[in-house]
């Protein structure tokens, strides 16, 4: 029983991942307002940005690929790397043009595709690397709106998330779901390389 929800809420939410796919990125490069206050803008954010949620899924079933070991690395580093790169984009001033989340795009999509074995030792640096990169985005972003509150929705949200996908992956058994898995990898990675293409169109145009 255990097992079957979490694999029916892990298809839930490739399901959704696989929709985020196909809509223009442009559409969410603003702040989510739920009107039940920072904290819940917070986590609409996160649910709501495929730059920030595709690699938080991506991130999950890599570490899910790699054993419930690595999948409870994440399920802790991700939220506190996350909490502390927005504390710092709150407090600083930038204007950040470069796709910068295409890179974790191509990096977790490539080691998903390539079902790539990266030692435990390696997976917490780049956990923290990851979060603490996309939380400084999400501090530029935040700061102008919910701000700091919005952070500990978004921290909430990274838990449940990471637990549940991971988890997921875990659960799997046959050896397709694992392909399918890959597939999903491939798909992330793609979508980076479409990122860095876009960027570099409109900077030509």
């Amino acid at each position: 029983m255990k097992r079957g929800c979490i694999q029916r809420t892990g298809a839930l939410v490739l399901g959704v991942m696989g929709v985020l796919f196909l809509l223009p990125a442009a559409a969410f490069a603003h702040l989510v307002t739920t009107g039940m206050g920072p904290v819940y803008d917070g986590i609409g954010h996160l649910l709501l940005t495929p730059e920030d949620l595709v690699p938080v899924i991506a991130l999950s079933l890599y570490c899910g690929m790699r054993g419930a070991r690595a999948g409870r690395y994440a399920m802790f580093m991700l939220p506190l790397a996350w909490l502390l790169g927005g504390l710092v984009g709150l407090n600083l001033d930038l204007d950040v043009t470069i796709p910068v989340p295409a890179l974790s795009f191509l990096l977790l999509g490539g080691l998903i595709a390539a079902d790539a074995k990266m030692p435990d030792q390696l997976i917490g640096p780049m956990t923290a690397m990851i979060g603490l990169v996309h939380g400084v985005l999400n501090g530029l972003v935040l700061k102008s709106g919910p701000g700091g509150p919005a952070l500990l929705g978004i921290m909430g949200a990274l838990f449940v998330l990471v637990a549940l996908m991971s988890a997921f992956v875990v659960s799997l058994e046959r050896s397709w779901t694992r392909i399918v898995v890959r597939v999903m990898g491939s798909w992330v990675a793609a979508s980076g390389m479409l990122m860095i293409g876009w960027y570099f169109r409109g900077q030509l145009s």
